[in-house]
Parts: C-alpha cells; structure tokens; sequence
C-alpha cells in the first residue's frame, strides 16, 4: 500500500511516513519504569496521541496497560460522581476486553460499576477495587489518558486527581497504578484557568505529584531528514535531503503538525501543479516556498484553535500583538500567567532569556489575522495599497523599489505631521499593512527574529519564487546607517542574494525623504527614507 503523510488522526508505520520517535518512546518508558507519574502537556496537534499509542504499544510486553480517551466521554459523564464511575469502569472493560488482564473477581467488580448495579457508586469504592486489581495482577498496570483536559471543568475530576494522588501518596500501604501518565493541552497544574464554581476560581490542583516532563517532542532537522529519507526511497526525487529538511525546519521550527503538512502539499498538490509538473521541481526551496503560500491561506484545525484561544483570552492577544508590531523583548517568567498562556497553546518558545513567536508560518499567520482586521483594513494606508497593489507586479516580480518609493510618498503624506513616538511604535504596523494588500495570496513575509526589536527590523519577503530582504530601522545618524548597511550585506551573503532594501524612519525636522540607490562590495542597496 502506497504511505503518505498524515495530518490527521494518530500515525501508523505501515500506512504514513513518520519521524522516527523510539528515542523519545525510551526516555518515557525510563520515567513508567521508575514509577512515575507525569502529564505530557503540548499544543494541539503535536504528536500526543500518536505518541501515547506508540508508548502502549512499547510497554504492553512488560505491563498491563489501560489506554483511555477522555475525549470518548461526553459531559453528562463527568457532571456526578456516579456517572464517571460508571463509564470510567465501561471504558476499562472495552480497553481490556479479550485480554486475561483482569482477574474474574475484580472484572465482575467493574461490571458491577458498569452496569450502575454497585453497592456503592463512589470514587473511592471504585479505587478500591483498582488498588485489589493491581494488588493482584502478575504485571504492573500502567493509566495512561489522553485527551485529559476534556474533563477539566468540574469537581468530578479533581476529585479524580484527588484519589490518584492519594494512592499514589500510600502505594506503600496500598497498590495502586505504578505509573500514570496524563496527556492534553492544558497543564493540569493550571486547572485554576478552566474551573469556576459559584464565581470563584479552584486554584489548590492535586495534581502536584507529577515529575518533569522534559522530552522533547518536536522535531528536529535530522528527524525530518529521516523522514524524507523514506519518502526519497519510494519516489526518487533526486531531492537534497538535508537541506530540504533544513528549509522546512526554518518554517515550522519542527511544530509536528506543520511540518507533516507541508510535505503532504508538496507530495499532494504542489507536485504535479503548473509550475512544478515534475515532481523533482516540487521538492526544492521553491516548492516548499508554494507549500509555505498554499498553507498560510488555507483553514485547517490547528489555526481555527489558535484564533480561538486568541478571541477567548484577550490578555493573550494583547500579549501576541506587542510581540508582533512593538518589538518589545519580553523576558520569560514562570510566574506571568499570560506567558504561560502563550506557552501552553503553542504560540510561543523560549530563545535564550526571551519569549518569541513560535515559527515562522505561525508569525504570518498571527499577523495576517491582525493585519486584516476591519480596524487594520479601515486605516488609511491599507486603503491606498489596495489602490496601488496592481502597480508592483511585473512578470510575476514584485517591484520592491516601486513599493518602498509609493510607501514613503503616500506615508508622508498621511502621517508627515505626527511625531517621534508614533513612528517607533508604529512604524512597522503600517509599513507591514502596505504590504499585506500587494502580496496577498501569492506571497508572503516573516521577521528574521534576530533582528526583532525596537530599532531594527528585517523583513524577509517570499515572493514568486524570489526572496526580497527589507530592513526597517529608526534613524540614528550616519554612523548607525553604516552599520545597517553591514549588517543587511550580511544577510544579503547569507541569502545568496544581490540586491537588499532599507526603509528608515527619520525624526529630524530637517530630514530629506525619498529613496536612492547605492552599491557597496558589490552589492545593490535601495535605500528608502521617511
């Protein structure tokens, strides 16, 4: 059967060409091996429940492993305490069934809670009868939930942590489960974010017994390479794999689903497409640039979670929002619950000391969202791009001098009066909004994050087929411009590139705006000023 790479539903070897995880798969069963209990949190769409699967399937030749998804429970069973154990007890006896895991009393115990037909329909009878079960099997048992947090949002299951805890507190006295692993977005620690009662929110999580969980479950470039490398095997595409997985890392910073899928639209839809009808052409820069253009404009289920948790926290967007358009540096805090907000959706990752957009194709699609507000749209310079988008494209070219010298006219002309603080904080929105309407839908743009801050900006523009550099910077005199230019010749290098731009906001009254062209160790620099 022909595999191919999946974005939905877990994973499987035989049917789809997978990274190989047994690395990771052996670093959880060390910490199942030494008894822990731990919680694997990650964002939407990163691998948890292929993972999980993966897992349960390493450790049943060793253990009794009970597999659930909490995601398989409606609410109405999570709403009393009687309801939970009995679907709770259901869902052990499907996971189980025609196994000989289960001695034939404690089965008929958890029938009894099954059908409802208990003498006492409690958390802690139900918990009884696991502690005999684990008392009496010959192989340790193992809990492992996904899809945990579906639960979340009410005192049933915190007293369900509560009685995990307990065992897992007196397992010297009494048997209980000698690893269990808790899976979801939400950290559990957390659970004050989704629980209300009576107005107040529950704060004291029981969950605080769980060990560190610190594998890491992204991918790296030699796990994409491998991967590649099992496609390159079936179809022989000629491609250069490493640099090839270099290019996709460099988009998604190995955000598993992102990078999943932009190989299924290069295998699916960009090969084979007019302007790449041989599949070698598909697997190159250019093909991952159509890839990176067809995913940045579609809805898929990873984005539509993302722009929701956005609408449902709004100190989270404002968060997004500095970090996009005022290039603050914002220092990581353990304590700062947005931040861990931001973590814990997957809109962020730790860069030294510093809290960044998570990859490149999240960054586009965060301020395209912001970009294309009714507000953003409103503004007057969006207006007169939209006007002019027309002009720039020659040949299937973007004319980036012609959009740098239209942008300075049109940008004095609506702000020349404004003052210095205007510019530095919103110099980049509006040249980024200028942007957006001439690019829209056959290109795109990300910030070189190296660059990101108050007084220096590069924007890397992917436009058919042709990478266009633009730094944006605050004037600070001669010198400083100098060191710009250095600066940007180095990417220019780095880029393979001839030709770069610069667009400098100037402050002094007596400021010449308009754009020349000069040429520095042989290279072409358009120089825009405003």
């Amino acid at each position: 059967m022909k595999k191919s790479f999946n974005v939905s539903g877990d994973c499987r070897q035989q049917l789809h060409y997978m990274v190989d995880i047994s690395d990771r798969l052996e670093k959880m069963k060390a910490m199942v091996d030494a008894g822990e209990y731990f919680t694997v949190n990650r964002a939407r769409q990163y691998g948890k429940t292929t993972t999980l699967k993966a897992l349960g399937k390493l450790l049943e030749k060793e253990y009794v492993v009970v597999s659930l998804d909490f995601q398989m429970m409606s609410h109405a069973d999570f709403e009393k305490e009687e309801s939970f154990v009995e679907v709770f007890s259901e869902e052990i006896l499907d996971v189980l069934e025609g196994q000989e895991a289960i001695p034939h009393q404690i089965k008929t115990e958890l029938a009894a809670f099954a059908d409802g037909e208990a003498r006492k329909m409690t958390l802690s009878g139900l918990f009884r009868c696991l502690s005999r079960w684990c008392r009496q099997s010959e192989k340790r048992i193992i809990l492992v939930i996904d899809e945990v947090d579906s639960a979340s949002n009410n005192q049933v299951f915190l007293d369900f942590l509560a009685q995990l805890r307990g065992y897992y507190i007196n397992r010297d006295r009494k048997p209980t489960f000698w690893s269990v692993i808790l899976a979801g977005v939400y950290d559990i620690k957390n659970l004050k974010r989704k629980i209300v009662t009576d107005g107040e929110s529950k704060v004291n999580s029981p969950w605080n017994i769980a060990a560190d969980f610190q594998v890491e479950m992204s991918f790296s470039v030699n796990d994409i390479a491998g991967m590649l490398s099992d496609y390159e095997n079936d179809h022989r595409t000629g491609m250069n794999i490493l640099e090839m997985a270099q290019i996709i890392y460099d988009y998604t910073a190995g955000y598993p689903f992102l990078v999943s899928r932009l190989c299924k639209l290069l295998d699916e839809y960009v090969a084979g497409s007019t302007s790449f009808l041989e599949i070698d052409r598909a697997w190159t820069k250019d093909g991952v640039l159509e890839a990176v253009n067809i995913l940045l404009n579609e809805k898929n289920t990873l984005f539509d979670s993302m722009i929701g948790k956005l609408e449902a926290y709004p100190e989270l967007k404002a968060m997004i929002y500095t970090l996009l358009f005022q290039g603050q540096n914002i220092v990581y805090n353990p304590d700062d619950e947005v931040i861990g907000l931001t973590m814990m959706f997957g809109f962020v990752r730790m860069d030294g000391n510093f809290v960044r957009i998570a990859n490149r194709i999240f960054e586009t699609r965060l301020y395209n969202f912001f970009l294309t507000s009714p507000q953003m749209q409103g503004s007057p310079i969006y207006r007169v791009a939209a006007q002019d988008k027309n002009q720039f494209i020659e040949d299937g070219r973007l004319n980036m001098r012609l959009v740098l010298e239209k942008f300075v006219r049109h940008f004095d002309d609506l702000y020349g009066d404004q003052g210095q603080i205007f510019y530095e904080e919103d110099g980049r929105r509006y040249f980024l909004l200028y942007l957006r309407p001439i690019i829209n839908g056959s290109g795109n743009y990300y910030i070189e994050s190296e660059t990101r801050n108050r007084e220096r900006t590069d924007v890397i523009i992917d436009y058919g087929g042709e990478q266009i550099i633009v730094e944006l910077k605050v004037w600070r005199g001669n010198a400083y411009n100098e060191r710009g230019e250095r600066q940007l010749l180095d990417y220019l290098d780095y880029y393979h590139l001839k030709k770069g731009y610069m667009l400098s906001f100037n402050f002094n009254k007596n400021k010449e705006i308009g754009v020349e062209e000069i040429s520095v160790k042989g290279k072409i620099l358009i120089e825009a000023v405003v």
